[in-house]
This record gives structure tokens, sequence and C-alpha cells, in this order.
């Protein structure tokens, strides 16, 4: 199963993302096709709050079309929404550990944690921080796309 992070559903989402047309592409890919694919709860609320925020961009997406992006993603017959299992502290524990977490990184390592409980094969990102942990395989898809260059 291949898990999407927040950044891919952000350039998705907005127009003038430099990755737009890639991300929307890659998105739709996942959303019509029949292969399981996921979005980790924190991405869904990460994602909320950065489209709608005034200092990330203006004008900001409302929150009413925002909301209903990620309920078209969610909707997707292959889609699953990720969250902690009964196992995820241990997860978290080890991965925070192992990696010399500190500070805001937990996030990273929430989202690392939730994915490899749900059994996540491939977690779809362009952050490199998530690359730090090792248990999880990180995949910058639209390096992919566009032949090498972030």
């Amino acid at each position: 199963m291949i898990a999407v992070d927040t950044n891919l559903l952000v350039y998705a989402h907005r127009e003038e993302s430099d990755w737009h047309q890639e991300a929307l592409s890659l998105l739709k890919q996942l959303a019509e096709g029949t292969s399981r694919w996921a979005i980790p709860w924190p991405c869904v609320h990460e994602f909320l709050s950065v489209v709608t925020h005034p200092s990330v961009y203006t004008p900001p997406t409302p929150m009413a079309v925002a909301l209903d992006a990620m309920q078209v993603w969610l909707g997707s017959p292959s889609c699953r929404a990720l969250a902690e299992s009964s196992d995820y502290f241990a997860t978290l524990k080890n991965l925070a550990l192992q990696a010399k977490i500190r500070g805001p990184r937990i996030h990273d390592a929430r989202i690392a944690a939730i994915c490899l409980e749900n059994g996540v094969a491939e977690l779809w990102s362009a952050d490199r921080d998530l690359g730090r942990f090792r248990q999880l395989k990180v995949v910058n898809p639209l390096v992919r796309k566009r032949g090498g260059g972030e």
C-alpha cells in the first residue's frame, strides 16, 4: 500500500505550486486505480492547516473548499485513512529514539509510525526529513516524474 504525505496533497490542490500538475496526476492515478492507497490522518489535518492559512497562501483556500478536496480523495474506493493502532506508541518510541528525534520532528515520526503500523509499503513524500526513518521506504514520486530534480 502507498501512503501520501501532506506536501503532495498540497501540491495537487494549489494550482500555483511548481509541482501542481505532477502531484495532481499522481493523486488522480491513485484515486482512480484499484490498488490500495492511504492518507494518514495527521496529513489530513496538516493539509487543512496549510492550505487555509493566510500566512502561507494569499488567498488561502476557503475551509469548505479544502474539506471538499479532502473528501474527494478520501472518498476514493481504494483510499484508506490511517490512524494510530494499539501498538502505535511502541513504534513511535522506537523511531524517535533511533532517529534521535527532538521538537517538531516528532510529527514526522508520528506519520512514519502510523504508516509502519498500518503496513504501508511506500510513503510518497517530497520531505527529505522522513528519510531518517530507515524502517519506512520513502519515495519522492515527483523526482521520478520530472527525471531527477526537485
